[in-house]
């Protein structure tokens, strides 16, 4: 990885954190993805001393914000000369629906939305940095998720916890599918995976009744190491080098839901990631 790019998001903590370090360490320079400059500028100083490595900026993200995802991805293609892997990492989960400035349920904006948004708008440079390649962090939880597109984000009820982070999740597999066809023979490839239950502060917003069971469960769950050996795996292993549109659990590619695989679902999820983003299709 040594001269090569990555691009990280929620990079400040969790398995982006350790996957920004495992990458560091053969190589790379890691652009770190945070939303607040004071804990990432601390995190970037544990980075580089627990890499070796001086290897690493930061940028500034709400990855629910789709203007600031818009800023982002201008700061990258103005001052990064190229990008050799995506990492979209960061996400969130909420106990109720909440809405953000731009009028998208948070879950949904955070998880998914914002990195069909940042994805679009960096295809030039990967295309330009291939081979090259992206990785999108999901769950298992996906194969509970639902996408129903009269309430695509729950404005008609329905809301839950589970409900929305099991459909972000899946719309993240749906959508690399998707974008691996669209990028048939640009030397771009697109794969996404499940890093494990791995014990993160992720579920912090869980609903209070929740969090006894939840760390009686982390007792169980992957340390963040973990987790991030998969992101890595993608990331930088030669065994994947090529392989797209896979979705892979212990580094290994399995057939998502059969709702993921679905040609009428992703073509339809990208009409209306493209609305919701008012982006351009490649």
């Amino acid at each position: 990885m040594t001269g090569k790019i990555v691009l990280i998001t929620g990079a400040n903590s969790g398995i982006g954190f350790e996957a920004a370090v495992r990458i560091a360490r053969m190589g790379a320079h890691i652009v770190m993805v945070a939303r607040s400059r004071q804990k990432a500028e601390t995190v970037i100083v544990s980075a580089r001393e627990r890499s070796g490595s001086d290897e690493f900026s930061l940028m500034l993200c709400d990855m629910s914000s789709m203007s600031g995802v818009r800023r982002l991805a201008a700061e990258v293609l103005a001052t990064i000369p190229r990008l050799d892997v995506l990492v979209n990492n960061a996400g969130s989960v909420n106990d109720a629906r909440h809405i953000t400035g731009e009028g998208l349920e948070q879950t949904f904006a955070a998880n998914y939305v914002g990195h069909f948004l940042l994805t679009q708008l960096l295809l030039p440079l990967l295309k330009a940095s291939a081979p090259a390649r992206i990785v999108n962090v999901s769950s298992m939880a996906h194969r509970q998720g639902t996408l129903d597109f009269d309430n695509l984000q729950f404005e008609k009820g329905g809301f839950s916890i589970m409900k929305a982070y099991g459909r972000s999740k899946l719309a993240q597999i749906v959508f690399t599918h998707e974008l691996a066809r669209r990028l048939a023979g640009t030397g771009v490839t697109v794969n996404s995976l499940h890093p494990g239950a791995v014990a993160t502060r992720i579920w912090s917003h869980a609903p209070w009744f929740t969090r006894p069971v939840l760390a009686v469960a982390q007792l169980f769950m992957l340390t963040p190491e973990q987790g991030a050996e998969r992101i890595v795996y993608l990331a930088t292993s030669p065994e994947v080098e090529g392989e797209t549109g896979g979705y892979y659990d212990k580094n290994k590619r399995v057939e998502p839901s059969a709702l993921a695989r679905d040609e009428a679902i992703a073509a339809r999820l990208w009409e209306e990631s493209v609305r919701l983003t008012q982006s351009v299709s490649p």
